[in-house]
């Protein structure tokens, strides 16, 4: 298997990033699948590195990437060393950092002979808040073919539900959120909100679900703390005819992972995940 990790390439605002990319090289094209991290998360968290071997081994190019604005850097990419990019990451940024990896993958030399890649397959996968950019992006660029999400928001607005909490973010500029894992507070500052609306129609995930017309499909854990199982019903009702549901019962935000992982193999329900995937890949058509 070729694995080529930390390749460098432009994000939003000419901040540069890094993504892996794996595959078998057998000399047939292979459709591309572009995995795209949640909030707080990165490329390199937990089980993603035996995602990708796995989606490789079963026939397809896989890329997972850092958002250009998550937080990390260059010489960490797996540590929130850069929280004044964190807190001034914003929802356009993210489309623009998937767009940039779409472009590269159509149009860049990425290091792999040409022959090994179909580039009129691109599939999008995107876990947790990048379900959510992965849905826009889905519905707005005519290269993606199909897509899924695992343990997706159905609305970028889903926290922002007191005006109370809106105008103590703008009068003092900043809002903080606690990171779990690494005990950092994360600042989010005011112009992640003013983006939102200033773009209103472009970031509404649900009238982008109804605009879908390529097959998609929704997987979240029954029993998710994070974000509740009810919200891929959502998501699912608004577009029956192209998208389908996986319940994975009992199943939690991150599908058993977590970080660091240090087994040689998947977690039962993200093998779950992952397998759902592949045969949702394979066999519905465009």
């Amino acid at each position: 298997m070729n694995i080529l990790r930390n390749i460098q390439f432009e994000g939003a605002e000419f901040r540069p990033t890094l993504l892996d990319l794996y595959v078998e090289r057998t000399g047939e094209q292979k459709p591309i699948i572009i995995f795209s991290h949640g909030f707080k998360g990165f490329k390199d968290y937990g089980c993603w590195d035996l995602v990708g071997k796995t989606f490789a081994g079963a026939g397809f190019v896989f890329i997972k990437y850092n958002f250009s604005h998550n937080g990390t850097t260059l010489k960490n990419p797996s540590d929130f060393f850069d929280l004044e990019a964190f807190g001034n990451n914003n929802f356009t940024k993210e489309l623009r950092d998937l767009g940039n990896v779409i472009d590269w993958v159509v149009n860049g030399d990425v290091g792999i002979p040409i022959n090994e890649f179909n580039r009129s397959e691109i599939y999008l996968i995107g876990h947790s808040r990048g379900g959510g950019t992965t849905l826009l992006k889905a519905a707005e660029d005519s290269r993606i073919r199909k897509f899924a999400t695992w343990a997706s928001i159905n609305s970028f607005a889903r926290n922002w539900h007191t005006s109370e909490l809106i105008e103590q973010w703008k009068e003092k500029g900043v809002i903080y959120i606690a990171n779990s894992r690494t005990h950092q507070q994360m600042p989010l500052f005011y112009q992640l909100y003013e983006d939102f609306q200033n773009n209103k129609e472009r970031f509404d995930i649900s009238a982008a679900i109804k605009r879908l017309e390529i097959p998609g499909l929704i997987v979240h854990g029954t029993s998710d703390p994070t974000v509740p199982y009810d919200d891929a019903q959502t998501i699912v009702n608004q577009n029956i005819n192209h998208l389908y549901l996986k319940a994975i019962e009992g199943g939690d935000h991150v599908f058993g992972s977590s970080h660091p992982w240090d087994k040689d193999h998947l977690p039962a329900d993200l093998k779950k995940v992952v397998e759902t995937c592949i045969d949702f890949f394979r066999e519905v058509e465009s």
